[in-house]
């Protein structure tokens, strides 16, 4: 368990934009991704505002041996595929997808392994509807046994590899020829964040000298969309005011507000990526150092939300300190959870503030949700490329609807700007109690 682990690679994905470079414009300059949704009439919904990502083909993003799979992608698979191609290129891989010039790949592909967190893919209602309504019984109601009979019939041969949760690390690893290890996690937010640990894992242990990892999610549809209202954490009050609808850690905080996409990042054994990096002038962003992962526990909700005193929360980032070998004094900025919706919100303000005392009023928290909405199992993997391009660019990005921040955090509206970061934090909450968290170096 002792190889050195570098995030090389970022694809960042939502509707900041796609890629790196644009992403990191839009939370610099602090510009607001929050719209009305145009993916569907959500007219009749308690919400009607998102953050869709726009101007997005995918057939741009796979080569022309593979287009005829993009049928059988679901939105959460394409924003996969796209976020894995972006790491991957913006790592200067040479890969099954990326080559065209003959050249040989960066790796075995034996070498390579992919991890991936995805959420509960809703399936297209055009879809259901010409099933559905051939299992009605003689009264117009649903029928399951006509549903089994008839009814399911009408869905297309291929119709479920549209909506299985791992079809979004299968694409990609076809797309990539990664034959090493892989696998899937849906732990809601947390979901990308331990799919980078188990990454890691990999890794260290040798199984693997590189891996894509990270999640992605869209929960911009009608059935997923009704969802999250229905579990009470979306903003239903500021239709209105889309920009400032999301306010993690403001004492106005209202909820948060449902986008699409997340982030795929490239890891790598750091003394493979040398030698690699020798040749074709790869750069490396960060150093994973430390990764903690733990449950809340909150009989209340069922797990829906962490208790109070965000204990599981706190456990995670020390777990995450101990595995880097750093003390939380070491900490010079947080890329928190930050989910704008004031339980949540108090429970990460007290877990931070366990574990970094009289300092935390010090220490930066940079909230993307503000500007990206809640990406769902895609959220924390968005927050991993942010936080490792902060620690790149030894700079933080903009801090926007924070105007009346908790007493004790530095997570006040700010301009972006420049700042000395050797470490780094950050972390996700799961809804269901899942917590990972991350701790990065500069190189």
């Amino acid at each position: 368990m002792s190889k050195s682990v570098v995030i090389s690679g970022l694809g960042p994905v939502s509707g900041l934009g796609l890629g790196i470079g644009p992403t990191w414009d839009t939370l610099a300059s602090g510009r607001c991704a929050i719209r009305p949704i145009k993916a569907f009439d959500a007219t009749g919904f308690d919400c009607s505002i998102g953050v869709e990502v726009s101007d997005f083909n995918i057939s741009k993003f796979v080569p022309k041996w593979y287009r005829k799979a993009t049928k059988v992608m679901a939105r959460d698979i394409e924003l996969a595929v796209v976020a894995a191609d972006l790491a991957a290129r913006d790592a200067r891989l040479v890969t099954k997808s990326t080559v065209d010039d003959g050249k040989s790949f960066s790796y075995d592909s034996t070498r390579m392994g992919a991890h991936i967190g995805a959420g509960l893919v809703a399936a297209e209602l055009n879809e259901l509807t010409a099933a559905l309504v051939e299992a009605r019984d003689d009264h117009g109601r649903f029928d399951y046994r006509k549903w089994g009979g008839e009814g399911i019939n009408h869905l297309t041969p291929l119709w479920l590899l549209k909506y299985l949760p791992n079809m979004l690390a299968c694409h990609v690893t076809i797309l990539h020829d990664a034959q090493g290890p892989s696998n899937t996690i849906t732990c809601c937010e947390a979901s990308g964040g331990l799919s980078l640990g188990e990454s890691l894992r990999v890794i260290r242990r040798g199984a693997a000298e590189m891996c894509f990892c990270g999640g992605t999610d869209s929960k911009l549809n009608p059935m997923s969309f009704l969802r999250q209202i229905m579990t009470g954490r979306v903003n239903t009050t500021d239709n209105d005011s889309p920009a400032t609808a999301v306010r993690p850690f403001c004492r106005t905080a209202a909820g948060t507000i449902c986008g699409e996409g997340g982030g795929i990042v490239v890891l790598e054994a750091r003394d493979s990526f040398e030698k690699r990096a020798a040749e074709d002038g790869a750069r490396a962003y960060a150093q994973v150092l430390g990764f903690g992962a733990s449950q809340s526990v909150h009989h209340e909700s069922r797990n829906m939300l962490p208790d109070p005193q965000g204990k599981g929360i706190a456990l995670s980032i020390g777990i995450a300190l101990r595995d880097a070998r750093v003390s939380p004094d070491d900490i010079d900025m947080i890329v928190p959870f930050g989910l704008g919706l004031d339980v949540s919100d108090m429970a990460e303000a007290n877990a931070l503030a366990s574990v970094f005392g009289d300092r935390l009023a010090d220490i930066p928290l940079v909230c993307t949700k503000s500007m990206a909405g809640n990406c769902a199992a895609g959220a924390s993997g968005l927050d991993i490329c942010v936080a490792a391009k902060a620690v790149a660019e030894q700079m933080l990005p903009a801090v926007i609807n924070c105007d009346q921040p908790r007493e004790g955090l530095r997570a006040g509206s700010a301009p972006g700007h420049r700042h000395d970061i050797r470490y780094a934090l950050t972390y996700s909450c799961g809804q269901g109690g899942q917590n990972a968290a991350i701790v990065l170096a500069r190189t």
